[in-house]
Protein backbone atom coordinates (compact mmCIF):
# COMPACT_ATOMS: atom_id res chain seq x y z
CA UNK A 1 0.00 0.00 0.00
CA UNK A 2 1.66 3.20 -1.01
CA UNK A 3 2.34 6.24 1.67
CA UNK A 4 -1.17 8.08 0.24
CA UNK A 5 -3.82 5.21 0.77
CA UNK A 6 -2.24 4.32 3.72
CA UNK A 7 -3.22 8.02 5.07
CA UNK A 8 -6.58 7.83 3.11
CA UNK A 9 -7.24 4.90 4.64
CA UNK A 10 -6.09 5.96 8.49
CA UNK A 11 -7.86 8.97 8.38
CA UNK A 12 -11.22 7.44 6.99
CA UNK A 13 -11.20 5.01 9.25
CA UNK A 14 -10.64 7.37 12.30
CA UNK A 15 -13.24 9.57 10.71
CA UNK A 16 -15.56 6.25 11.01
CA UNK A 17 -14.62 5.93 14.22
CA UNK A 18 -15.58 9.48 15.54
CA UNK A 19 -19.01 9.35 13.81
CA UNK A 20 -19.70 5.95 15.20
CA UNK A 21 -18.45 7.03 19.13
CA UNK A 22 -20.39 9.88 18.55
CA UNK A 23 -23.47 8.42 17.80
CA UNK A 24 -23.61 5.59 20.04
CA UNK A 25 -22.70 7.91 23.08
CA UNK A 26 -25.18 10.52 22.34
CA UNK A 27 -28.72 9.86 23.79
CA UNK A 28 -32.11 10.80 22.50
CA UNK A 29 -32.91 14.33 21.85
CA UNK A 30 -36.27 14.08 23.16
CA UNK A 31 -35.21 12.10 25.86
CA UNK A 32 -32.77 14.36 26.97
CA UNK A 33 -34.95 17.44 27.08
CA UNK A 34 -37.28 15.06 28.75
CA UNK A 35 -34.84 14.34 31.27
CA UNK A 36 -33.38 18.03 31.70
CA UNK A 37 -36.16 19.57 32.03
CA UNK A 38 -37.83 17.06 35.37
CA UNK A 39 -34.24 17.46 37.01
CA UNK A 40 -34.35 21.11 36.22
CA UNK A 41 -37.90 21.02 37.65
CA UNK A 42 -37.11 19.59 40.57
CA UNK A 43 -33.76 20.98 41.63
CA UNK A 44 -35.62 24.44 41.13
CA UNK A 45 -39.16 24.37 42.55
CA UNK A 46 -38.96 21.75 45.39
CA UNK A 47 -37.27 23.80 47.84
CA UNK A 48 -38.99 21.51 50.80
CA UNK A 49 -37.17 18.89 49.89
CA UNK A 50 -33.45 17.15 51.78
CA UNK A 51 -30.24 18.92 50.18
CA UNK A 52 -29.09 15.43 50.13
CA UNK A 53 -32.05 14.27 47.26
CA UNK A 54 -31.56 17.40 45.28
CA UNK A 55 -28.19 16.62 45.27
CA UNK A 56 -28.32 13.43 44.17
CA UNK A 57 -30.77 14.46 41.53
CA UNK A 58 -28.22 16.73 40.12
CA UNK A 59 -25.76 14.00 40.12
CA UNK A 60 -28.37 11.28 38.36
CA UNK A 61 -28.49 14.53 35.91
CA UNK A 62 -24.97 14.17 35.17
CA UNK A 63 -24.54 10.81 35.16
CA UNK A 64 -27.28 10.49 32.07
CA UNK A 65 -24.96 12.81 30.45
CA UNK A 66 -23.15 12.16 27.40
CA UNK A 67 -19.40 11.54 27.31
CA UNK A 68 -18.85 14.11 24.72
CA UNK A 69 -21.26 16.65 26.61
CA UNK A 70 -18.49 15.85 29.67
CA UNK A 71 -15.90 16.66 27.53
CA UNK A 72 -17.03 19.53 26.06
CA UNK A 73 -17.96 21.05 29.47
CA UNK A 74 -14.19 20.37 30.48
CA UNK A 75 -11.94 21.51 27.50
CA UNK A 76 -14.39 23.92 25.83
CA UNK A 77 -13.47 27.61 26.72
CA UNK A 78 -16.66 29.24 28.71
CA UNK A 79 -19.17 25.95 28.12
CA UNK A 80 -21.80 28.26 30.00
CA UNK A 81 -21.61 30.82 27.43
CA UNK A 82 -21.13 28.49 24.62
CA UNK A 83 -24.56 26.66 25.81
CA UNK A 84 -26.47 29.87 26.02
CA UNK A 85 -25.60 30.87 22.53
CA UNK A 86 -26.58 27.59 21.53
CA UNK A 87 -29.78 27.61 23.14
CA UNK A 88 -30.38 30.91 21.35
CA UNK A 89 -30.58 28.83 17.72
CA UNK A 90 -33.78 26.95 18.67
CA UNK A 91 -32.53 23.51 17.77
CA UNK A 92 -31.36 20.83 20.47
CA UNK A 93 -27.43 21.38 19.77
CA UNK A 94 -25.63 19.53 22.64
CA UNK A 95 -22.64 20.80 23.60
CA UNK A 96 -20.87 17.41 23.10
CA UNK A 97 -22.32 17.27 18.93
CA UNK A 98 -20.75 20.87 19.17
CA UNK A 99 -17.93 19.38 20.07
CA UNK A 100 -18.51 16.48 17.20
CA UNK A 101 -19.41 18.50 14.94
CA UNK A 102 -15.57 20.65 15.22
CA UNK A 103 -14.16 17.26 15.14
CA UNK A 104 -15.32 15.82 11.89
CA UNK A 105 -15.32 19.38 10.12
CA UNK A 106 -11.64 19.59 11.04
CA UNK A 107 -10.95 16.08 9.69
CA UNK A 108 -12.63 16.37 6.58
CA UNK A 109 -10.63 19.57 5.82
CA UNK A 110 -7.71 17.82 6.34
CA UNK A 111 -8.17 14.94 4.77
CA UNK A 112 -8.99 17.18 1.76
CA UNK A 113 -6.11 19.46 2.29
CA UNK A 114 -3.38 16.32 2.24
CA UNK A 115 -5.16 13.93 -0.21
CA UNK A 116 -6.38 16.49 -2.83
CA UNK A 117 -4.59 19.87 -2.39
CA UNK A 118 -1.09 17.81 -1.90
CA UNK A 119 -0.35 20.28 0.97
CA UNK A 120 2.22 19.70 3.55
CA UNK A 121 0.46 18.48 6.94
CA UNK A 122 2.39 21.06 8.57
CA UNK A 123 0.28 23.80 6.48
CA UNK A 124 -2.95 21.52 6.42
CA UNK A 125 -2.82 20.67 10.42
CA UNK A 126 -3.62 24.69 11.35
CA UNK A 127 -5.86 25.46 8.39
CA UNK A 128 -8.52 22.52 9.23
CA UNK A 129 -8.19 23.44 12.91
CA UNK A 130 -9.12 27.10 12.35
CA UNK A 131 -11.94 25.73 9.69
CA UNK A 132 -12.85 23.58 12.27
CA UNK A 133 -13.51 25.63 14.92
CA UNK A 134 -14.75 28.84 12.71
CA UNK A 135 -17.47 26.47 10.19
CA UNK A 136 -19.74 25.39 13.16
CA UNK A 137 -19.47 29.13 15.05
CA UNK A 138 -20.33 30.33 11.83
CA UNK A 139 -23.19 28.13 11.60
CA UNK A 140 -24.64 28.82 14.76
CA UNK A 141 -24.27 32.72 14.05
CA UNK A 142 -26.96 32.02 11.07
CA UNK A 143 -29.13 29.99 12.82
CA UNK A 144 -29.10 32.70 15.64
CA UNK A 145 -29.53 35.24 13.17
CA UNK A 146 -32.69 33.45 11.54
CA UNK A 147 -34.37 32.66 14.56
CA UNK A 148 -33.93 36.19 15.49
CA UNK A 149 -35.12 37.31 12.12
CA UNK A 150 -38.31 35.00 12.49
CA UNK A 151 -39.10 35.83 15.79
CA UNK A 152 -39.11 39.60 15.36
CA UNK A 153 -41.47 39.72 12.13
CA UNK A 154 -43.76 37.69 14.41
CA UNK A 155 -43.23 39.42 17.36
CA UNK A 156 -45.44 42.83 16.40
CA UNK A 157 -48.46 40.50 15.56
CA UNK A 158 -47.98 39.01 19.24
CA UNK A 159 -47.81 42.48 20.91
CA UNK A 160 -51.35 43.28 19.09
CA UNK A 161 -52.99 40.39 20.16
CA UNK A 162 -52.04 41.05 23.91
CA UNK A 163 -53.50 44.53 23.28
CA UNK A 164 -56.77 43.10 21.83
CA UNK A 165 -56.98 40.43 24.33
CA UNK A 166 -56.76 43.19 27.36
CA UNK A 167 -59.16 45.34 25.61
CA UNK A 168 -61.29 42.37 25.24
CA UNK A 169 -61.12 42.06 29.52
CA UNK A 170 -59.05 39.11 29.67
CA UNK A 171 -55.94 39.59 32.17
CA UNK A 172 -52.46 39.72 31.31
CA UNK A 173 -51.67 35.63 32.10
CA UNK A 174 -54.53 34.71 30.01
CA UNK A 175 -53.46 36.97 27.13
CA UNK A 176 -50.05 35.27 27.06
CA UNK A 177 -51.66 32.25 27.26
CA UNK A 178 -53.52 32.81 24.18
CA UNK A 179 -50.33 34.52 21.98
CA UNK A 180 -48.63 30.74 23.31
CA UNK A 181 -51.52 28.79 21.71
CA UNK A 182 -52.41 31.07 18.48
CA UNK A 183 -48.79 32.16 17.27
CA UNK A 184 -46.54 29.75 15.43
CA UNK A 185 -42.92 29.43 16.06
CA UNK A 186 -40.61 30.38 17.12
CA UNK A 187 -43.11 33.13 19.21
CA UNK A 188 -45.26 30.46 20.11
CA UNK A 189 -43.02 28.25 22.04
CA UNK A 190 -41.59 31.17 23.97
CA UNK A 191 -44.27 32.47 25.52
CA UNK A 192 -45.47 28.79 26.07
CA UNK A 193 -42.30 28.25 28.05
CA UNK A 194 -43.45 31.94 29.99
CA UNK A 195 -46.65 30.37 30.89
CA UNK A 196 -45.58 27.41 32.34
CA UNK A 197 -42.88 28.75 34.27
CA UNK A 198 -45.62 31.21 36.03
CA UNK A 199 -48.20 28.03 36.59
CA UNK A 200 -44.57 25.69 37.76
CA UNK A 201 -44.74 28.97 40.70
CA UNK A 202 -42.11 31.14 39.45
CA UNK A 203 -42.96 34.64 39.74
CA UNK A 204 -43.97 36.72 36.70
CA UNK A 205 -41.08 39.04 36.48
CA UNK A 206 -38.74 36.03 37.10
CA UNK A 207 -40.29 33.98 34.54
CA UNK A 208 -40.18 37.29 31.51
CA UNK A 209 -36.36 37.85 33.04
CA UNK A 210 -35.30 34.46 32.12
CA UNK A 211 -37.41 34.80 28.69
CA UNK A 212 -35.14 37.82 27.87
CA UNK A 213 -32.04 36.50 29.22
CA UNK A 214 -32.82 33.40 26.60
CA UNK A 215 -33.75 35.54 23.85
CA UNK A 216 -31.60 38.53 24.14
CA UNK A 217 -33.25 40.37 21.42
CA UNK A 218 -33.64 44.06 22.00
CA UNK A 219 -37.25 44.22 21.09
CA UNK A 220 -38.44 41.54 23.32
CA UNK A 221 -36.25 43.53 26.15
CA UNK A 222 -38.18 46.37 25.04
CA UNK A 223 -41.29 44.74 26.03
CA UNK A 224 -40.17 43.07 29.26
CA UNK A 225 -39.65 46.80 30.66
CA UNK A 226 -42.57 47.67 29.43
CA UNK A 227 -44.41 45.12 31.73
CA UNK A 228 -42.26 45.57 34.48
CA UNK A 229 -42.81 49.43 34.58
CA UNK A 230 -45.93 49.19 34.08
CA UNK A 231 -46.59 46.72 37.03
CA UNK A 232 -45.24 48.82 39.19
CA UNK A 233 -46.34 52.51 38.14
CA UNK A 234 -49.64 51.05 37.07
CA UNK A 235 -51.62 52.51 33.83
CA UNK A 236 -52.86 51.72 30.30
CA UNK A 237 -50.84 48.63 29.81
CA UNK A 238 -53.02 48.32 26.69
CA UNK A 239 -52.12 51.42 25.00
CA UNK A 240 -48.39 51.20 26.19
CA UNK A 241 -48.02 47.44 24.04
CA UNK A 242 -49.74 49.52 21.36
CA UNK A 243 -47.47 52.23 21.21
CA UNK A 244 -44.59 49.35 21.67
CA UNK A 245 -46.37 47.58 18.25
CA UNK A 246 -45.72 50.84 16.34
CA UNK A 247 -42.34 51.41 17.31
CA UNK A 248 -41.62 47.93 17.12
CA UNK A 249 -42.83 48.00 13.33
CA UNK A 250 -40.56 51.31 12.50
CA UNK A 251 -37.91 49.64 13.65
CA UNK A 252 -38.53 46.89 10.99
CA UNK A 253 -39.31 48.88 8.39
CA UNK A 254 -36.40 50.91 9.32
CA UNK A 255 -34.16 48.16 9.03
CA UNK A 256 -35.27 47.11 6.15
CA UNK A 257 -35.03 50.56 4.38
CA UNK A 258 -31.26 50.56 5.23
CA UNK A 259 -31.17 47.04 3.53
CA UNK A 260 -32.72 48.48 0.72
CA UNK A 261 -29.84 51.36 0.34
CA UNK A 262 -26.83 49.58 1.09
CA UNK A 263 -27.89 46.38 -1.32
CA UNK A 264 -25.41 47.63 -3.58
CA UNK A 265 -22.67 47.90 -1.31
CA UNK A 266 -23.62 44.29 0.03
CA UNK A 267 -23.49 42.98 -3.67
CA UNK A 268 -19.95 44.66 -4.48
CA UNK A 269 -18.74 43.02 -1.42
CA UNK A 270 -19.77 39.28 -2.20
CA UNK A 271 -18.73 40.24 -5.83
CA UNK A 272 -14.92 40.97 -4.52
CA UNK A 273 -15.30 38.33 -1.57
CA UNK A 274 -16.18 35.51 -4.71
CA UNK A 275 -14.36 36.62 -7.81
CA UNK A 276 -10.61 35.91 -6.54
CA UNK A 277 -11.97 32.48 -5.29
CA UNK A 278 -13.54 31.64 -8.34
CA UNK A 279 -10.76 32.39 -10.58
CA UNK A 280 -8.62 30.55 -8.58
CA UNK A 281 -10.98 27.36 -9.03
CA UNK A 282 -10.56 28.19 -13.06
CA UNK A 283 -6.74 28.11 -13.29
CA UNK A 284 -6.81 25.18 -11.52
CA UNK A 285 -9.32 22.91 -13.40
CA UNK A 286 -7.59 24.38 -16.34
CA UNK A 287 -3.60 24.35 -14.84
CA UNK A 288 -3.73 22.07 -11.82
CA UNK A 289 0.13 22.04 -11.88
CA UNK A 290 0.34 26.09 -11.94
CA UNK A 291 -2.30 26.28 -9.12
CA UNK A 292 -1.04 23.71 -6.96
CA UNK A 293 2.34 25.43 -6.36
CA UNK A 294 0.48 27.45 -3.93
CA UNK A 295 0.22 24.62 -1.76
CA UNK A 296 3.35 22.99 -2.14
CA UNK A 297 6.04 26.03 -2.36
CA UNK A 298 6.40 27.66 1.11
CA UNK A 299 6.80 30.81 -0.46
CA UNK A 300 3.72 30.55 -2.54
CA UNK A 301 1.34 29.13 0.64
CA UNK A 302 2.63 31.91 2.55
CA UNK A 303 1.39 34.54 -0.08
CA UNK A 304 -1.85 32.81 -0.44
CA UNK A 305 -2.12 32.87 3.88
CA UNK A 306 -1.13 36.40 3.39
CA UNK A 307 -3.88 37.49 0.64
CA UNK A 308 -6.69 35.35 2.51
CA UNK A 309 -5.76 37.59 5.91
CA UNK A 310 -5.66 40.75 3.97
CA UNK A 311 -9.47 39.88 1.97
CA UNK A 312 -10.78 38.93 5.17
CA UNK A 313 -9.93 42.32 6.60
CA UNK A 314 -11.60 43.79 3.84
CA UNK A 315 -14.59 42.06 4.10
CA UNK A 316 -14.38 42.77 7.78
CA UNK A 317 -14.28 46.54 6.75
CA UNK A 318 -16.65 46.77 3.89
CA UNK A 319 -19.30 44.42 6.03
CA UNK A 320 -18.68 47.29 9.12
CA UNK A 321 -19.68 49.86 6.03
CA UNK A 322 -22.92 48.22 4.58
CA UNK A 323 -24.73 47.20 8.92
CA UNK A 324 -25.86 50.14 10.89
CA UNK A 325 -27.84 49.72 14.64
CA UNK A 326 -31.16 50.65 14.46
Amino acid sequence: MTPTLATAAAIVTVLGLVVLAGLALLPNARERRLRGRLAGFKARYAAGAPTSSRRSAILRQRAQASVLDELATRFLPAPAELERRLRRTGRAITLGRYLLAMGVTALIVFAVLVLFGGTERSLALPAAVAVGLGLPHMTVSYLIRRREEAFLAQFPDAIDLIVRALRSGLPLAEALKTVAQEMEAPVGPEFTRIVDSVRLGKSFEDAMADAARRLDFPDFQFFVVALAIQRETGGNLAETLANLSDILRQRQQMKLKVKALSSEGRASAWIVGALPFIMFGIIFVLNPDYAGLFFTDPRATTALVGGLIWMGIGTLIIRRMIHFEI
